[in-house]
């Protein structure tokens, strides 16, 4: 299996040395390029096309949100897995409505890390728990038709259109299981889950996996 080939962006030396070894430490992982900016990261970018780039928010010349907007549209097939100091859940939101795969804390890097790198690699969007909870609480609607379980009228029609497989495959594919790993816990083939997941995408309007956990979250599927 070829390696996951990472970019890490971010202005501060000391710290790209660090991620660095702590990458290449792990056999199925590759540093191929760094960035010390969000100009340089963009070109990193489009230049290596790596599988997964690790990007810092505060960055000179062009920060990390204006970088990964343009980012997820020079290079669709690259995950962007923002690592911040910032635990702030307006920046978690640009993240994810940026086209983002992960939300990672400096500080928490480390195991998490390469959790988060693997589970973007494998098609999962990664959050850390207390995340998920944040941006779950941060959902409310003052929408008067708002069902018993606090759903918008106008989205729980929309969930409502789903098939029973259809919510099943939703609910997994919000929790960042593979479309691998779906099809085996629904004794399905790949084929089948990636007919159910284009279907739902298109019945709930959304078109990328980190528009499908926001919703998740706003909806209470992740609570």
């Amino acid at each position: 299996m070829n390696p996951i080939r990472i970019v890490i962006a971010d202005d501060h030396t000391v710290l790209r040395a660090g991620l660095r070894a702590l990458l290449e430490a792990e056999p199925d992982i590759e540093v191929v390029g760094e960035a010390q900016d969000g100009v340089d990261c963009v070109g990193r970018a489009v230049e290596l096309e790596p599988d997964v780039i690790l990007l810092d928010i505060n960055m000179p010349h062009c920060n990390g949100l204006e970088a990964l907007a343009q980012i997820t549209e020079l290079c669709p097939a690259t995950k962007v897995l923002v690592l911040t100091m910032l635990d702030d859940a307006v920046y978690l939101r640009q993240v994810l409505a940026s086209g983002g795969s992960g939300y990672v804390l400096k500080q928490a890097a480390g195991d998490e890390l390469l959790t988060a790198i693997r589970t973007v690699q494998d098609g999962g969007v990664f959050l850390h728990p207390h995340h998920a909870v944040v941006l779950a609480g941060e959902g409310s609607d003052p929408d008067p038709t708002r069902d018993e379980f606090g759903i918008g009228g106008e989205k729980r029609d929309r969930l409502h259109s789903l098939s029973e497989r259809e919510s099943e495959v939703f609910r997994l594919v919000a929790l960042g299981h593979s479309n691998s790993e779906i099809a085996e816990l629904m004794f399905l083939s790949v084929k089948t889950i990636e007919t159910y997941k284009s279907r739902l995408m298109r019945k709930l309007g959304l078109g990328t996996r980190a528009e499908l956990v926001r919703f998740a979250l706003e909806v209470g599927i992740l609570n």
